[in-house]
């Protein structure tokens, strides 16, 4: 090729890099969408879905809400297949799922404090503790069954541990979900027959029954858990609005208790944290403070 010809084909091939560039910078930028991940308890449907109205309506993202199972929950977290969540009860529930991936995810904290689980019973039945389970007499009443959630939830693996550690061989955990445990409470409730659950704080069945947990001498269920919130890792270089929202995202038991209660009582998911949000406008706007 000749000095001329290059000369006029110089300007058409610097407009195709700058064109090419212009293309993969594009590919790279990140999207403007959030995707949370969240399991199917009535306390993280509430938490999340508060979430992703603020995100939505306060910071203008795109949220997908990815409804898993505890494992698949932090392993998203992990891979970077999801964005964040706000489901994690530390430090015992999901100590082992937190172990495996902790190296790999950014743990921002707490954003509620006085979680619990544990064993729950109506508070008319005449028993205090998981050692009273060993009495046969209260074993038949309960048909020797504790009503449990999805197989995969952390509570879960605390209870097979509790029937170890308190020797209730004869005793079996029955594999059900969150949504299924509480229809099988209530309907023991009303007709006030016995019944145990694996039950955790909060949820809005503290609120419709009177109930208790079971004395844990063995502190097989831990003390007082927190909710933390986890994000991928990059979040904050992709995302710092986002990141700094979730960051500073943090509300209380009787909070999240409103938002659960108002679904319960018929309320979509959606509506019901839009309400709150919208009802809530100072809390909001602390977990909004410093975003420009």
């Amino acid at each position: 090729m000749t000095a001329r010809k290059m000369k006029r084909l110089l300007p058409l091939i610097v407009t195709v890099f700058v064109l090419l560039f212009a293309v993969g910078c594009a590919q790279k930028a990140p999207e403007n969408k959030i995707r949370l991940a969240y399991v199917a308890w009535d306390s993280e449907i509430a938490s999340t879905n508060v979430v992703k109205t603020v995100l939505e309506t306060k910071l203008g993202y795109e949220v997908e809400m990815l409804q898993v199972d505890a494992g698949p929950m932090f392993t998203g977290i992990a891979d970077g297949s999801a964005d964040a969540m706000v489901a994690a009860w530390l430090p015992l529930t999901h100590q082992s799922y937190y172990e495996k991936g902790k190296d790999k995810f950014e743990d921002l904290g707490p954003n509620l404090d006085g979680a619990r689980t544990g064993l729950v019973v109506p508070a008319y039945m005449d028993i205090q503790s998981i050692e009273d389970l060993k009495n046969d007499e209260i074993g038949e009443q309960l048909n020797y069954t504790i009503v449990g959630i999805e197989p995969g939830a952390g509570i879960m693996q605390a209870t097979t541990k509790a029937l170890e550690v308190y020797e209730l061989d004869n005793w079996n955990l029955l594999e059900s979900s969150s949504a299924a445990m509480a229809a099988e409470l209530e309907k023991a409730y009303k007709n006030r027959q016995p019944i145990v659950v694996t039950g955790w704080t909060p949820h809005w069945k503290f609120a419709k029954m009177e109930l208790k947990y079971l004395e844990d001498p063995r502190k097989v269920y831990g003390e007082a858990e927190q909710i933390h919130t986890l994000v991928r890792q990059g979040l904050k270089e992709d995302h710092p609005k986002a990141y700094q929202f979730l960051d500073q995202f943090s509300w209380t038991p009787d909070d999240m208790a409103e938002v659960m209660v108002e679904i319960q009582n018929g309320t979509s998911p959606e509506e019901a944290a839009a309400k709150w949000v919208e009802a809530n406008e100072e809390k909001v706007n602390e977990w909004l403070k410093g975003i420009g």
